[in-house]
C-alpha cells in the first residue's frame, strides 16, 4: 500500500502542476468582459451637448467611444436604447456607505473611532461590501460614492472627533473592497471645532448653558491641538529618509498627516455656521491646506469669500430642516441657487446611508427653488468628481473613463424615473435589492378571503 502511494505521488504532483498552468487561462477567459454597445439612445455625456441618437461603446471596463457616428464593433453585445436616456452614474460625495448598517445596533456601525485625532483611519478598511444599503442605493442610479468616517448624518453614531480619518471613493459593486475601490484615500476628514455655549445632559434630558468665555477657551484648545498635530507632522516629514532604523521611529498618525501638510491630500472640513466656516478658511490658509467645505448650512452667508478663495462645497441634504428656528422653511432648498449665482462650485451629498438613494431628488428640489437643471445634474455627477480630484476617471461619458453608466426612461433627478440598466466598471450590474424583494413579496400576498 505504501509503495502504491509512493508511485502515485509524482503523478499527483504533475497533475497539480498542470492545473496551475491551465487554471489561470480559464480565469482570464471567464473574467474577460464582452464589448457592449448601447445604440439609438439619447446620450447626456455632460461634457458637451446631448446626443439625440447616439451610440456608446464599453470595452474592458471603460468607455471606448461615444457619439452619433460611433461604430458598433463586430460581436458586440447590443442594447437597443431607443426611447431611453444614458447618463454618467450619479456620485454621492459624502456617505456612511458600508460603514454603518443599522444605526441603532452599535455592533453594525464602524463609522468612527475613539479619540479626537485619528488621521490614520481609512474608511476603505472598514467598508462592508455585502451591506444591504449598497444595492438599494445603486438601484437609484448611484454608481459610486465617498465613504466618509466621522461625518455625521442620520445613520451616524459614536464620537466624531476632530480628525476623523481618510475618506475613500468606492464603486457600489464588488465582492471585496479591492473590487470596489475607486481611490483609497481621497480627503482627510476635519470636523471643525465649534464655540458651543450649550450642551445636552442625557441624564436629565435638559440643555445646559455654558459661559461664552469658557466655551471660547475650549474651542481655542482644540484648534491649538490641531495646530500642534500639523506642526509635528511637518517635523516628522523632514525626518523621513534621514538616519538609520535606530534613529527613526515610525508614527502611523503623523505618517497619514504628511500628505495633508504638503497639500497633496485635501481636508474635507465639516462646518455649518458662517463664523466656523470663516475660521476654518483662515486656519487652512494659514496652514497651507487644500480645503473642501462640507455640510455648510450657512455657506450662503460667506459665498463671496468661498468664491474668492476658490473653495468648493459639498452641501448637506436640501430636504432637511433649517438649522435655526427663525430661518425660512426653504433655506436649504434655496441655498444651491444662491451659490451657483455667486460662482461657487458645489455638489450635493446625502451624508447618510438610508437616504443616499434620494440624492437625485435632493438636487431636483433645489431646481424647484431656482437652481438651473443642468447645474443640478452636474452637481451629482461632474462636480463631485472635480471637487474630489476624480474627474479623470468618472463624472462624464468620455472615451477612456470608467464605464459607470446608467440607462433610464427619463430624468434621473425625478423620483418617478426608472433605471433600466446600470453598469459599474463596464459590468452590467443587478438592480435587485431588499426593497424590491419586499415590494414583490407583499404585493403578491394572497388576498384575505
Amino acid at each position: 500500500m505504501n509503495n502504491l502511494a509512493t508511485l502515485r505521488r509524482p503523478f499527483l504532483y504533475l497533475l497539480c502542476f498542470l492545473n496551475l498552468l491551465y487554471l489561470p487561462g480559464v480565469a482570464i477567459a471567464q473574467d474577460k468582459s464582452p464589448v457592449i454597445a448601447i445604440t439609438h439612445a439619447k446620450i447626456f455625456t455632460l461634457s458637451g451637448a446631448a446626443i439625440d441618437d447616439g451610440t456608446l461603446i464599453i470595452r474592458d471596463g471603460k468607455i471606448a467611444n461615444v457619439g452619433a457616428a460611433a461604430e458598433v464593433p463586430a460581436g458586440a453585445q447590443v442594447i437597443d436604447g431607443k426611447g431611453l436616456q444614458v447618463y454618467p452614474g450619479l456620485f454621492d460625495p459624502v456617505t456612511q456607505m458600508g460603514l454603518s448598517e443599522i444605526a441603532a445596533v452599535r455592533a453594525t456601525v464602524d463609522s468612527s473611532e475613539l479619540g479626537a485625532f485619528n488621521p490614520d483611519v481609512v474608511a476603505a478598511e472598514a467598508v462592508l461590501p455585502s451591506s444591504e444599503h449598497i444595492p438599494v442605493t445603486r438601484a437609484a442610479g448611484i454608481t459610486h460614492v465617498l465613504a466618509v468616517p466621522a461625518s455625521g448624518g442620520m445613520d451616524f453614531s459614536g464620537p466624531s472627533g476632530i480628525l476623523g480619518g481618510q475618506a475613500s471613493a468606492i464603486h457600489l459593486a464588488g465582492w471585496t473592497i479591492n473590487d470596489m475601490l475607486l481611490k483609497k484615500s481621497v480627503a482627510m476628514v476635519l470636523n471643525w471645532p465649534e464655540i458651543q455655549t450649550q450642551s445636552f445632559d442625557l441624564s436629565t434630558f435638559t440643555r445646559k448653558q455654558k459661559p461664552y468665555s469658557e466655551a471660547k477657551q475650549e474651542y481655542e484648545k482644540q484648534v491649538n491641538e490641531l495646530t500642534d498635530w500639523l506642526d509635528r507632522a511637518r517635523h516628522y516629514a523632514q525626518a523621513l529618509g534621514h538616519g538609520g532604523p535606530g534613529d527613526f521611529q515610525r508614527d502611523v498618525k503623523l505618517d497619514a498627516l504628511v500628505p495633508v501638510t504638503r497639500g497633496e491630500l485635501p481636508v474635507l472640513v465639516l462646518a455649518d455656521r458662517a463664523r466656523d466656516i470663516r475660521n476654518a478658511i483662515e486656519f487652512c490658509e494659514k496652514q497651507k491646506l487644500k480645503m473642501i467645505l462640507a455640510s455648510a448650512a450657512e455657506a450662503y452667508k460667506v459665498k463671496d469669500l468661498l468664491r474668492s478663495k476658490g473653495i468648493p462645497v459639498i452641501l448637506g441634504p436640501t430636504l432637511s430642516l433649517p438649522r435655526e428656528e427663525d430661518d425660512p422653511y426653504d433655506r436649504n432648498l434655496s441655498q444651491p441657487a444662491e451659490l451657483a449665482a455667486a460662482g461657487v462650485k458645489f455638489a450635493f451629498g446625502s451624508f447618510d446611508n438610508s437616504f443616499s438613494r434620494r440624492l437625485g431628488q435632493q438636487a431636483a428640489n433645489a431646481v424647484a427653488h431656482g437652481l438651473p437643471h443642468d447645474e443640478a445634474l452636474k452637481a451629482v455627477t461632474v462636480y463631485p468628481a472635480e471637487i474630489l480630484g476624480l474627474a479623470d476617471r468618472v463624472g462624464t461619458l468620455e472615451s477612456g473613463k470608467i464605464a459607470n453608466v446608467i440607462i433610464t426612461n427619463g430624468d434621473p433627478l425625478e423620483v418617478t424615473t426608472e433605471v433600466r440598466y446600470l453598469f459599474i466598471k463596464g459590468q452590467l450590474t443587478s438592480l435587485d435589492n431588499k426593497h424590491k424583494a419586499l415590494y414583490q413579496k407583499y404585493s403578491n400576498r394572497p388576498k384575505a378571503q
